[in-house]
């Protein structure tokens, strides 16, 4: 895998102090966790349908920039929370070998779950 998601954080890292009237990530970074968090539920939504509507044999051009999009907030929230790309790939890396339907029972409940 290339290190583009790493380059990306790097540039949203350096950023995050930026003027918000000419940084797209300085704006959400000032405007707080509820719209990094309202921005990574809308991006999740348009992966969602864009997956949804694929049509056989057709061009996965919207599926790809919905993902793209996706994983872009998703960093923005782990810069927010000072965390790195790293921190989740040690997570997958702990999880390597192990069953999901196991990983996922040896976690406690959540009030969602």
């Amino acid at each position: 895998m290339s290190d583009t998601l790493l380059e990306l954080f790097e540039v949203i890292t350096s950023r995050r102090s930026a003027d918000p009237k000419h940084s797209y990530v300085a704006s959400l970074h000032q405007a707080g966790l509820d719209k990094i968090l309202e921005k990574v539920g809308e991006e999740s939504l348009e992966l969602i349908l864009a997956a949804k509507n694929q049509v056989p044999d057709a061009t996965t051009e919207r599926l790809v920039s919905e993902m793209a999009d996706l994983w872009f907030h998703t960093l923005v929230l782990l810069a927010h929370n000072d965390l790195t790309p790293e921190a989740v790939l040690t997570e997958l890396k702990r999880r390597e070998g192990t069953s999901g339907i196991e990983e996922k029972n040896s976690r406690p409940l959540t009030s969602a779950e």
